[in-house]
This record gives structure tokens, sequence and C-alpha cells, in this order.
């Protein structure tokens, strides 16, 4: 495995857990906020679903392999 390879193996989840803990953050603490558009409550299950789907992404190449396009060539 390269380094650069190692580091993507490392800083996918990373950005997922990352996605993940900010969006349960939100989800929790901001049920009384109201903003025009949107609300945060939503904004923080959205960014847990991105997050988690990142984390299972990540950790499915990494335990299966990159199929396709390899990381030295990108």
């Amino acid at each position: 495995m390269t380094k650069k390879a190692r580091r993507a193996a490392v800083t996918e989840p990373l950005i997922g857990a990352v996605l993940l803990v900010v969006g349960l953050v939100l989800y929790l603490t901001t049920g009384d906020v109201h903003t025009p558009v949107v609300t945060l409550t939503k904004v923080g299950l959205v960014l847990m679903v991105v997050g988690g789907a990142e984390i299972v992404v990540a950790l499915a190449r990494l335990v299966f392999g990159r199929r396709g396009r390899s990381v030295e060539n990108s």
C-alpha cells in the first residue's frame, strides 16, 4: 500500500466520523432554534446520514479494495 493510499484509507473514514459527530450535535442541541429556510435538526439528520454513508463506503473500499480506478493513477 502506497503512502497516498494509506492516507486516503485514514482520512476518508475520519471525514465521515466528523460529519456524523457534527450532525449529531446539531440534531441534539438545536431543537428550539428556528431558521427561515430549514430547521437545524434536519440539517443535523442529513449530516449524520451523509457521514454514516461516508464511513461505510470508506470501510468497504478498505476491505474490498478499490475497483476500476487505482489510487496511484489519480
